[in-house]
Order: C-alpha cells, then structure tokens, then sequence
C-alpha cells in the first residue's frame, strides 16, 4: 500500500510508523544524522512555512540546553506569553518533545499532523528529527503562540531547528561530546554552535570559557549580533538550598531562588537564562522579577521538565540525572559529594559511539557498580562497559537490563544508602517511575 493511501487512525500507529519508517538518530546513530538543512526547508516550504509565523528564542549547547529551555519556557509562561517548547529527546513519551504552556502536544494533533504530512514523506524522506522539528513548528503556529523555546537537536550549524530567525539566542555549555560529528576540538564545537547566531539578533553565551570565548565573539562580530557573556551580567553560587545571584558590578544581590533539589550545573544555566530574559524585555517582552523567580523555582512543575537531579524516593535516596558527557558527569560527581550516605550504588549505562575513557575516569571508585545496557541499538554492550570500567578502577556487576539493575541495587542498599542512575539518557528514560 502506498503512504498515500494509508490513514491513521490511532497515535500508536502514528509511533509505530515513525520509529521504524524514519531514521532515527538516538536510536541508530550516524545512518540517521542527515549534514544540510535541505530536507527540513522542503518539508516546512510545504506546510506554508509555519517556522515564520510566531516569535523564538534558540537554544544550544552541550550542556545545560534543555534546562535552560524549560526555565525560559516557565518565565514566559508565568508572565502570560502563550508559550511553545521544542525539545528532545524525549524520556517516556513522544509528546514530550513539543509543548504549549508546559502541556504535551495532544495525541490526536499528532494523528492529525501524520494524516496531513504522510505524502511529504513518501516524496522527501526526512530524518525522525526532520520531521518532529517540522511537527512541533506547525503545531505552535496553528495554536498561534507567543513565542517558542527551541532547542537545538545537536550541534547548532547543521541542525534542522537551524531554519528560525528568533528574538534571542542563547549558547549554554560547551564540552565534548558527538565529536565524529561536530570536531574534535573544543573550538570546532563551539563553532558548530554559534552557527545558531544571526544577523542583528542578541545572543547570550551562559558559561565563559576562555579557551572558546573568541570563537563566538568573532561569530558574533561577523554578524553583527550584539553579544553578552552572562558572566559579565550575573554571577550566582548556592547557600544551602537557596541560589544567590548577584550582579558582579557591585556585589547587589539582584534574585535569590530557592532550589532545593537543583544540580550544581544550575549555578551556570541560570545567568544564562536572566541574561536572555534581559534581552527580551529590551525587545518589548513584560516579564517582572516575581515571574522570574515564581518561573525558576517552579519549573519542574510548570514545564514537567523530567530527568535533572530528579529525586525519585527516598530510604534509600534514589536519584537520576541525563547527564552523559564529561562536563556533565563532572556536575553529576561535585553534587554526589555534596550529599550525605552509607554506601553509593550507582547503576550505570552509556552508547556504544563514545569515547568514554575520559567519563569512567572521573567517576566516583568507592561505589559500588551495576552495569547495564538500554534497550536501544546505540547501547554499549554492559559486559563491554564492565570491562572497560575495570580499567578505570571501578568495581560492580554486570546486569543487563536496566529495569534488574535498577532492582538490584535497591535490594541491596541501606535506607541511608544512596543510589543513582545515569550515564545515558536512554538509561533513565527506562525508569519506571520517572
């Protein structure tokens, strides 16, 4: 049967057919990253390119990206924006990757966008990202947003979310990570994501590192886009559960958030973020300081933002974070020293299309390991990850499953125990009570 003729009529068909028609990055790798922009401006050309009829800010990075989304997302939202959010990947549910006022994209848009879109792909054959980029830009401009989040998929240059002219962007963290892709040095990555700056549009870059500062403020000169480096607007460092922010001019406390269970990684995303909300209320945006800081310390709550430092119970302490490349592990193991427990149990799964030498080193050796693989292509093999992390010094068991890892390691930890879970977003996708 040609895709003309098919009709869907359940979102589980719509799932079924995307994941086994399309390529999907996440899940395969390299067959499914696709180097132009050509089939994404095809498939919106062909939906009257929605991409133009409503306001964005962009947002990449290597880490720190879909946090800093989310946190813009719920400002925006509690100062009365009707606001779109495009991320990914998603944990447990497709829909979470497109968002109107921190609500998943209703199942039946997602029928109704598929019976719409079918023959588009028949003729263009887009990438899975391709084509959810496409998905989430017609549903914000049918719901006639406000404004959209946009997160960048990977990269910034090259990727499909690359096709929007916003009112912001915004450059989080950059560390290594995807380097067959986006270069092996720090410089050639961070040159990948400033190609998300544009011509005469503000960009903000959350983190100074100075060995990468250059490459954006020669990008930045190039396009003539006024640039901020959030350091220079803001510094921020935790007392306890409260986040202090400061203005570096003259020390003045300018926001104190109270976070109880954010990362430490939140002391460079948040600058980043109130620099961006600068810039938008000088582009005629009204959000006032008690939304910023009802949207920050409400974010989980109003986005559904899932998988940062997410506490999943407690006796013992159970917690997961997606957090998979160097900088982020090394957030991940600065904040496990901050916790108080017995023993550490850390369940633990990575791809198989990384070097992971660097991340394995850094780990905590004290713990005690359970090794596991996602249920995805992309896995490394949990024998394979046992092996190499015999290297590094560390010390556990191999338990392929993640679901009988996850059970092992709470059968065998203390109620003052602390367990976690991690090393790959596909890892804590498969957590049952995410």
């Amino acid at each position: 049967m040609s895709s003309q003729l098919i009709k869907f009529k359940t979102y589980q068909e719509v799932l079924d057919y995307l994941y086994v028609q399309l390529p999907m990055f996440q899940k395969v790798g390299a067959s499914a990253y696709k180097k132009d922009l050509d089939n994404t401006l095809k498939l919106l050309a062909a939906l009257g390119n929605p991409e133009t009829k409503f306001k964005t800010i962009h947002v990449a990075g290597t880490n720190g990206k879909g946090s800093s989304s989310h946190y813009l997302s719920a400002i925006l939202q509690e100062a009365g924006y009707k606001t779109g959010l495009y991320t990914s990947p998603h944990l447990k549910n497709f829909t979470e990757r497109i968002k109107l006022n921190g609500i998943e994209m209703p199942q039946n848009e997602v029928v109704d966008f598929m019976n719409r879109a079918l023959p588009l792909l028949a003729e263009i054959k887009p990438s899975f990202f391709e084509f959810t980029v496409a998905m989430a830009f017609d549903y914000f401009a049918q719901k006639e947003v406000d404004i959209a989040v946009i997160e960048v998929g990977m990269g910034g240059r090259l990727d499909s979310t690359n096709v929007i002219q916003p009112e912001v962007s915004l450059i989080t963290n950059i560390s290594f990570d995807h380097q067959q892709w986006l270069g092996s040095t720090l410089a050639e990555i961070a040159g990948e994501k400033a190609g998300i700056i544009k011509k005469d549009t503000p960009v903000v870059v959350s983190e100074k590192q100075e060995s990468i500062t250059r490459v954006f403020e020669d990008k930045a000169a190039q396009m003539k886009a006024p640039l901020s480096l959030a350091a220079d607007c803001y510094t921020s460092a935790f007392d306890g559960d409260n986040l202090m922010v400061k203005s570096p001019n003259d020390n003045s406390l300018a926001y104190s958030f109270h976070l109880p269970q954010a990362g430490l990684y939140q002391t460079k995303n948040i600058p980043g973020v109130l620099t961006v909300v600068d810039a938008l209320k000088k582009r005629g945006f009204s959000i006032n300081d008690q939304q910023v800081k009802t949207g920050i310390e409400q974010m989980k709550k109003l986005t559904g933002l899932k998988g940062r430092w997410q506490i999943l119970s407690y006796e013992p302490l159970t917690i997961c974070d997606v957090g998979h490349n160097e900088a982020g592990i090394k957030f991940i193991v600065d904040q496990l020293s901050r916790e108080q427990y017995g023993k550490l149990h850390m369940v633990w799964g990575t791809v198989n299309d990384k070097d992971i030498s660097k991340v394995l080193e850094m780990l905590p050796k004290e713990a005690d390991y359970y090794f596991c693989k996602a249920e995805i292509p992309r896995a490394l093999d949990a024998k394979e990850l046992g092996i190499q992390a015999a290297k590094h010094g560390l010390k556990g068991q191999v338990v392929p499953k993640v679901s009988e890892a996850i059970s092992m390691a709470r059968r065998n930890a203390a109620k003052n125990d602390l367990i976690f879970i991690g090393g790959s977003t596909f890892v804590v996708a498969e957590i049952d009570n995410l």
